[in-house]
């Protein structure tokens, strides 16, 4: 195979997605998240907190004081790929799930609320009357 064919491959091979959990070892405080690259999203998160750049400041404040050794990567739950489904839709809604059964939000976990349609909307009026 010539580079260009390894390129082409490598571009087209799926990679695994999921829902992920960063759990806090020492607090057992939990960030969940959802992506289309499990191995990417990890890495990301991981550069993020060692370059003191994590837009999660709680979640970075405790790996500033605790280090990196106190915190877990971990795939909750991987999802495959089907024809004719949305993966995007399909991972935030099991991340939904997710969210629900683990309730990381407060001194549980490192996440916000989502925010419902409705305060979306609302948010981006508000925005537009500023401007």
């Amino acid at each position: 195979m010539n580079k260009k064919d390894l390129i082409r491959e490598y571009k087209e091979t799926r990679r695994p997605m999921g829902v992920f959990q960063i759990r806090n070892l020492t607090n057992d405080r939990l960030f969940i998240g959802s992506s289309t690259n499990l191995e990417g999203i990890f890495n990301r998160h991981r550069f993020q907190l060692v370059a003191n750049g994590h837009p999660n400041k709680a979640l970075q404040a405790d790996w500033n004081a605790l280090g990196a050794e106190s915190f877990a990567f971990e795939v909750l739950e991987e999802l495959d790929h089907r024809e004719g489904l949305d993966d995007r839709k399909e991972l935030e809604f099991l991340e939904d799930l997710w969210l629900e059964k683990a309730a990381p939000y407060g001194e549980r976990g490192y996440n916000e609320p989502k925010k419902s349609r409705e305060e979306r909307l609302r948010m981006i009026a508000d925005k537009n009357r500023k401007v």
